[in-house]
């Protein structure tokens, strides 16, 4: 097993440089490179491994196949005030994301709320990098997406859902943004990929085999279990609550009709499916007091009592200690990823990033 201290760790600036040159080598437009390497930066900085620069190589990937669109174009078709569906032209999925919830905070600050249904899309990374871009400045921001097949129902012993993720990000005055990003399975499929490359068992509960049973053998996985354990039933319902926002509403293909992410075809377009919404929070009430609000309840949940040797965290803390710690001392990336720079570098024949 790689331990912690021995993996090599990066500046942020330079893995996002890399990032950019490799995906415009493989025919990325640059606002695609930018937004795409945007996306996987916002994983990396936070901690959520699975769906940081670990995703390179398979972007690389999709794009040079041509299942991505390097060069895509958006088509935004408006539907009442607020709402709209995007067209993303197969492109990336960051690419479409992006700029869907700018057109939804644009709609929300005449409106109060903005909505976009986007099909056509790709693969998009973690959906909290676009909840919080939209609570950065100022708007409550949610984020769907769904994805093909891999996780089984409750009670149930074959791939039927996607990862399926909700992502929602609200403002905090004076502080960093409350910010909620999960699977609605019990964890996503990159991580089972990540504990592959550490050599890593996966906790209990977590994934199955082929026959629906659980397992702790990253190598064993046949598809994850829904959220929830013994309760799974709500995960997987709540699978089926963003199955409905990205792909029934969005004019997507749902989770089963979703070709494989990992291939074997890298040409054929997947129309995978997403949604954004934005909130400006002074539509419903004086911003004052929603502001008031928030500082209330994050500050009455962080001084909760915790149980013995525990610790209580409003939803994003973990996230925001990871990312001031990675400011400090660097960007961490697994063998395999670190593989993957290698081959990446010599191909493009780039400078490959040098660890601090």
């Amino acid at each position: 097993m790689s331990s912690a201290a021995s993996l090599e760790r990066h500046r942020e600036e330079d893995l996002r440089a890399f990032c950019v040159a490799a995906l415009a080598a493989a025919g990325a437009d640059d606002e695609t490179a930018q937004a795409a390497a945007r996306a996987m930066l916002h994983g990396s900085r936070f901690g959520v491994d699975s769906h940081g620069v670990r995703l390179l190589d398979h972007y690389v990937t999709v794009i040079a196949g041509g299942r991505v669109k390097g060069r895509p174009v958006l088509d935004f078709h408006a539907g009442a005030a607020a709402v709209a569906t995007l067209d993303a032209g197969d492109g990336h999925g960051a690419r479409a994301a992006y700029a869907a919830m700018d057109y939804a905070m644009d709609k929300a600050a005449q409106f109060g709320i903005g909505a976009v249904a986007i099909r056509n899309s790709s693969h998009f990374g973690a959906a909290g990098a676009y909840a919080l871009a939209a609570a950065e400045k100022g708007f409550i921001g949610l984020a769907f997406c769904n994805s093909d097949s891999f996780v089984r129902l409750h009670g149930g012993a074959e791939r039927f859902h996607g990862t399926n993720p909700i992502a929602m990000g609200v403002p905090v005055e004076d502080d960093e943004p409350w910010l909620l990003d999960m699977a609605t399975s019990a964890i996503p499929y990159n991580r089972v990929l990540l504990y592959r490359s550490l050599e890593q068992g996966l906790p209990a509960e977590v994934a199955s085999d082929a026959v629906g049973h659980d397992t702790r053998d990253p190598h064993a996985v046949e598809m994850l279990a829904p959220l929830g354990g013994a309760f799974g039933f709500k995960g997987a319902a709540l699978a089926g609550v963003v199955e409905i926002f990205s792909a029934a509403l969005a004019g997507a293909r749902l989770s089963f009709d979703i070709a494989p992410m990992g291939g074997p075809d890298f040409a054929t377009p997947r129309n995978v499916g997403a949604f954004v919404m934005a909130l400006k929070p002074g539509a419903f009430l004086p911003e004052a007091d929603f502001g008031a609000a928030m500082q209330r309840y994050r500050q009455t949940l962080r001084a909760s009592r915790a149980a013995p040797g525990e610790g209580v965290m409003a939803p994003g803390d973990r996230e925001f200690k990871v990312a001031q710690d990675r400011r400090r001392g660097g960007i961490p990336i697994d063998p395999a990823t670190a593989e993957a720079f290698d081959r990446l570098a010599a191909r493009f024949r780039l400078p490959r990033p040098k660890p601090v």
